[in-house]
């Protein structure tokens, strides 16, 4: 155990975020997302909550301060409901640790699919909830 570090984070986990430049991204992927479909470097994090994952990550990991939007989710398929208390849980992760942080970006669902492709790693959680995808670009501390 590491003292300040939250026991959700995995050693691969923290490895990749050490690992990860600036401009590099990672995808938190909900339950159902493909993530071994479009990208070759997956952590496993089952049973966890994006939401807590973000409290979790975002104490150590700078947002990329230079983007229109360093944080983005997949937005839903018209004729689909978001469920607003998802976008609500993250940004109160942000805001409890990168309060200037813009206002998160939504993406289609394809060209997230596209952009996780490029990113530098897909972390798959355990987050049932649908559309709870989202993309962090690191930034420079």
């Amino acid at each position: 155990m590491l003292k300040g570090i939250s026991p959700l984070l995995s050693p691969e986990l923290l490895a990749t975020l050490y690992r990860m430049g600036h401009g590099d991204e990672i995808v938190f992927g909900d339950a159902h997302f493909p993530g071994h479909t479009f990208n070759e470097r997956v952590i496993r994090a089952d049973g966890l909550l994006i939401a807590d994952l973000l409290d979790a990550v975002l104490p150590l990991f700078a947002l990329d301060e230079y983007v229109e939007a360093p944080v983005m989710m997949m937005a839903c398929v018209p004729g689909d409901e978001p469920d607003p208390a998802v976008e609500a849980g993250y940004r109160a992760a942000i805001d409890r640790h990168a309060p200037e942080t813009p206002p998160i970006a939504f993406i289609e669902r394809f060209a997230f699919y596209e952009q996780t492709k490029n990113a530098f790693a897909v972390v798959m959680t355990g987050d049932a909830r649908k559309y709870a995808n989202v993309i962090l670009k690191k930034g420079v501390c």
